[in-house]
């Protein structure tokens, strides 16, 4: 059980006046990679106590969250341009069709959308479900009406909010915050439900209610109804056809592998990566044949330049955020081993006069700032040793308080709050995802709130 007395530094205090800024820069909807340049390198100057460092950190900041990026960058490319090349040959048409008898408005749609992302991501993470959801559901979702704004909201609260924070199929989240909490893992599973489904079902619910009114676009209702119903579509090519039946049964393939060699998390997001590629050359080659070559060029390079222009703002943001986790050591140098961020989170929970409800609280704050680095996992282990200190200091359920520190930690870090953790969402339906951040915190909060309030009675 490590101590709880952290010695903090002109750099903690400089750190944390720059996440105030940026925070404030957002909340006035102006652009923020400015400022964590300015701060990237206000923190490499002082550390290092010269110019020459300073300048470097920034492009250290720079290459360690490119590198941190770039699996989520290829994906995004690569699923983008196999769904150019799809929508070219008119493959995507045919796969879609066969969904819209059962999306029959664009209520049902976005129900049908974030529950789909949810089971496919309890299976498989977020991250590769994204790209196979993302490549068939949501332009069929978009065409019945519903806003990529709210597709994506759908995607980013069920997939990277309820089922990476509960993680019951692979138990990787828990396997984690147990461990550090001195606990079994099926003891989160099973003490920890009740907040699992109060989080879960009070977020989506207040998703859903309170931007009912604005997740429908009229005019995207009326392309689709005027397009494929009034106006149908010629006959498809024979190419298109099977295409349209090849492209999902190489994904289904994809599944299938990952349960029999038990392919999980950079395995399996490689594996669709690969599969969207091989099925755009496949695609391009029997669609467009002496033509292919340039067609295949023309996807790869238009995936990527899409994939970079989302990211490249990202790059920056996340730039300064991995200095409040491991990425410290590799932008900052050897001596600094521990997050800030972290030690932030340490030192306020050994300031702070505790009780079982103070208790509650802090866990649930510690929580939400080890997740501002984007990751979400990786305040994991210290939600799980603080659990166990101070459920034995007052005397109340660990199991409760790891529960609660492993569902703020992945719901503001995994994908739902940060901007720079909700980036494959948002690219895969091509919004901003400083916006979507917006939309997601207030639903986010609201759970918090009835989530916090069960903890106080359960703990």
């Amino acid at each position: 059980m490590p101590s709880l007395a952290i010695h903090l530094t002109p750099i903690h205090f400089i750190y944390l006046i720059g996440v105030l800024t940026i925070l404030v820069t957002m909340i006035f909807r102006k652009d923020t990679p400015i400022v964590c340049i300015i701060f990237i390198f206000i923190l490499g100057l002082v550390s290092s106590r010269s110019l020459v460092g300073g300048i470097q950190s920034v492009f250290h900041a720079v290459l360690y969250a490119s590198k941190e990026f770039m699996e989520i960058i290829a994906t995004i490319a690569l699923v983008t341009s196999l769904s150019k090349c799809l929508s070219d040959l008119g493959s995507d048409y045919l796969m879609m069709r066969s969904m819209s008898k059962i999306m029959k408005n664009t209520y049902i749609a976005w129900w049908i959308l974030g529950i789909t992302m949810m089971i496919f991501s309890m299976f498989l993470w977020p991250s590769p479900a994204v790209a196979l959801v993302g490549a068939i559901l949501v332009p069929l979702a978009v065409k019945k009406g519903l806003t990529p704004l709210a597709a994506a909201m759908a995607m980013n609260l069920f997939g990277h909010g309820i089922a990476l924070s509960s993680d019951v199929v692979i138990q990787g989240a828990p396997a984690i915050t147990a461990s550090s909490a001195g606990i079994e893992p099926q003891n989160i599973l099973q003490t920890g439900m009740p907040l699992f489904l109060t989080m879960s079902i009070v977020t989506v619910v207040s998703a859903f209610l309170l931007n009912k009114k604005t997740m429908v676009s009229k005019n995207q209702s009326i392309l689709y109804t005027q397009s494929s119903e009034k106006a149908p579509q010629p006959k498809p090519s024979k190419a298109a056809l099977f295409v349209a039946i090849f492209t999902p049964v190489a994904f289904l393939c994809d599944i299938i592998f990952m349960f029999v060699y038990d392919l999980k998390g950079g395995d399996a997001t490689s594996l669709v990566s690969g599969t969207a590629l091989l099925v755009m050359i496949i695609s391009s080659i029997i669609g467009f044949k002496q033509k292919s070559l340039e067609k295949v060029t023309y996807y790869i390079k238009d995936g990527f330049l899409f994939a970079i222009k989302i990211f490249a703002p990202v790059i920056i943001i996340g730039g300064f955020f991995f200095l409040g986790g491991d990425g410290i050591t590799y932008i900052l140098g050897e001596q600094y081993q521990s997050g800030i961020l972290n030690d932030w989170a340490i030192w306020l929970a050994g300031i702070t006069p505790l009780n079982k409800y103070v208790v509650v609280f802090i866990q649930m704050v510690i929580g939400g700032l080890t997740g501002l680095d984007g990751s979400g996992f990786s305040g994991l282990p210290l939600v799980g040793v603080l659990a166990n200190t101070f459920g034995t200091a007052v005397h109340c359920s660990v199991p409760i308080l790891a529960t609660l520190g492993q569902i703020s930690a992945i719901f503001v870090g995994g994908g739902t709050i940060v901007p720079w953790g909700l980036i494959p969402a948002a690219a895969i339906c091509n919004v901003n995802p400083i916006e979507l951040a917006r939309k997601n915190l207030l639903p986010v909060g609201i759970g918090f709130l009835f989530t916090f309030i069960l903890a106080c009675i359960l703990i």
